[in-house]
């Protein structure tokens, strides 16, 4: 588990960049959020390489056991190459691999980039919505002969999916694999709150909590 300190320091990180914004904003399940969070404005070689120091530190305080990364396309490719070398630059040295979208009928040929996917396998993503990445990620790391271990994203909304469990649950669930989060709505809102340039924004983002978020236990 992320320190609220580090949680927090990525939050104000997301909103500097714009990455993190307040306003009206309708899901792919068509609920209007107060909140947007589009990681793919971490989009040059500062913000992507502080970005990608979260995810390890992250990854370092979970404490997960893994032998490799993996980056689903197209998102996953930049933050699993960064992810690495920041992981690295840590002391933690661990091979990546990625796939393609399409099948390469020439050179090495195949869907895989990188190192073999051998033993526990960590997936890096920058959110879960539906799930199909880690589905598919998961499908094709068993395929290989190896283990998912867990994935890791940036941001946990901590919403329902179609029913109780949010999409995070729905992957520990199914799967049997823990997510681990750089931080959560429940990390938001306490960045919020006291926050003179952006507490005015606090009431609507308890109010989707409690209208759209997850029992917390």
């Amino acid at each position: 588990m992320t320190s609220p300190d580090s949680s927090r320091d990525f939050i104000a990180f997301a909103c500097e960049r714009g990455v993190l914004r307040f306003g009206e904003f309708k899901t792919k399940a068509g609920r209007l959020s107060p909140y947007f969070f589009n990681a793919g404005l971490f989009n040059d070689g500062t913000s992507l390489a502080k970005l990608c120091d979260f995810y390890a530190g992250a990854i370092l305080a979970s404490g997960i056991a893994f032998d490799a990364l993996f980056g689903p396309a197209y998102k996953g490719i930049p933050l699993v190459a960064g992810i690495a070398m920041a992981l690295a630059q840590r002391g933690c040295n661990k091979p990546f691999c990625y796939n393609r979208k399409e099948a390469k009928d020439h050179g090495e040929g195949g869907t895989l980039v990188g190192a073999a996917l051998a033993g526990r396998v960590l997936i890096v993503d920058d959110v879960i919505s539906a799930g199909t990445s880690v589905r598919e990620s998961v499908d094709l790391i068993r395929s290989a002969g190896a283990i998912p271990a867990g994935v890791v994203i940036a941001l946990d909304r901590r919403e329902r999916g179609s029913g109780q469990l949010s999409a995070a649950q729905e992957v520990q669930s199914t799967y049997g694999i823990p997510v681990i989060c750089v931080a959560t709505l429940n990390d938001l809102i306490g960045f919020l709150a006291g926050n003179d340039e952006l507490e005015r924004n606090l009431d609507a983002v308890i109010r989707y909590r409690k209208h759209y978020g997850i029992q917390e236990g």
